[in-house]
């Protein structure tokens, strides 16, 4: 009885008070708006709950609470080369997306370098920015020659000029599809998780160069250089180390022989544990057709896998398609221009990837001249 009379007298004070709540909140959802004219975008929701939808629009917000504005963080786009033919074309299609992608609304890539590691200047050296580093000394690579990779990055970094404060290791068989945004934070490099890196079921192998006091298997990132975007100091520190450790590796029987051609990416994920150093891992950072489907999302192709199919569009991988493209099938020289497209069901990842090889060799001139130093 008591309780029901207190209502009866607080009731009208509390719709007083729902009233005007509700007043100010109505006022501020339409005049945000009607700023914003974003109403029902996931970007205005989020915005609107980060920055209080019950706060009177009429008061400046204080700067210090406001969401700070995208700062742009560049990054030098950075790939290791040789001067054979195979390696040239590749570097050419690769640096006209870079261009095509560098200046778009959300790009934070900066300056580009081809390292060539073949010791002496190419017929490139006009048409792609380029720094000269040594090869390895003659045998020490064993016919490896991806062991060359550290040893160019070691030597840049000493000698070069980087404006830069990060670096996006990258390789010539990458197509930019969207304009890369840094994905590196201070001391936490962004890297792409490889399925095929897997140190924990190699603890055997990886406990000769990454010993039990260094801590667990299981702090070794499932990656390899590139494409890793990482602070260029961090890098100048780990480079050393994972030069000496690819070379240990290689001079390791075992560990060459279950490696193989992956040693070097084991390498580069050892010396950063070494160094302390973990990745961020980012599976939407790379794709690489025939086994990814789509390019959606998806910032950089890698295209090193051949891509099979017969005219049904079926998937033959393993045996020469009716319809191919592989990069190995241009060793010697250049693609031709207006390769024929994939087959209908095909997936959009490999349709997708011939057409932009496709534009970037219209496009780029003298495409289908002799190479001075690959003829």
């Amino acid at each position: 009885m008591i309780g029901r009379k207190t209502m009866g007298r607080v009731s009208p004070l509390l719709l007083v008070l729902l009233s005007l709540g509700f007043f100010f909140a109505t006022y501020t959802f339409v005049t945000m708006v009607i700023q914003n004219g974003k109403f029902g975008s996931s970007e205005w929701i989020t915005n609107g709950l980060e920055n209080g939808l019950l706060i009177d629009p009429i008061i400046e917000m204080p700067e210090h609470l406001k969401r700070p504005k995208r700062v742009k963080v560049p990054f030098h786009v950075a790939l290791t080369a040789t001067d054979a033919p195979y390696s040239r074309w590749q570097c050419r299609i690769m640096y006209y997306w870079y261009k095509k992608k560098k200046d778009l609304p959300g790009s934070d890539m900066g300056g580009f370098t081809r390292i060539l590691h073949s010791g002496s200047p190419d017929d490139l050296m006009q048409e792609i920015p380029t720094f000269v580093v040594d090869p390895l000394p003659s045998g020490l690579d064993k016919g490896y020659i991806v062991l060359n990779r550290p040893w160019a990055f070691v030597q840049w970094l000493i000698k070069a000029s980087i404006e830069e404060e990060y670096v996006l290791m990258a390789e010539p068989d990458h197509i930019f599809l969207k304009p890369l945004p840094n994905l590196a934070h201070r001391e936490y490099p962004a890297a792409f998780p490889f399925f095929y890196i897997k140190p924990t079921q190699n603890e055997k192998l990886i406990r000769k160069f990454y010993s039990e006091e260094n801590g667990p298997v299981a702090s070794i990132d499932p990656i390899g250089n590139s494409p890793v975007i990482i602070k260029k100091d961090l890098l100048a520190k780990i480079a050393p180390t994972w030069m000496n450790v690819s070379l240990k590796m290689k001079d390791d029987p075992e560990t060459d022989k279950t490696f193989g051609w992956v040693l070097e990416m084991y390498a580069y994920a050892v010396a950063s544990a070494l160094h302390g150093v973990q990745h961020v891992l980012h599976k939407d950072f790379m794709l690489q057709p025939p086994w990814d489907l789509e390019t959606k999302d998806k910032l950089i192709l890698h295209y090193t896998y051949g891509c099979d199919y017969n005219m049904k569009g079926k998937l033959t991988y393993g045996t020469i398609g009716e319809w191919r493209f592989d990069k190995r099938s241009y060793l010697h020289g250049p693609p031709p221009r207006n390769l024929p497209l994939p087959p209908p069901g095909v997936p959009e990842s490999v349709v997708t990837l011939v057409k932009m090889v496709n534009e970037a060799t219209a496009n780029i001139p003298n495409w289908d001249k002799t190479d001075l130093l690959g003829s």
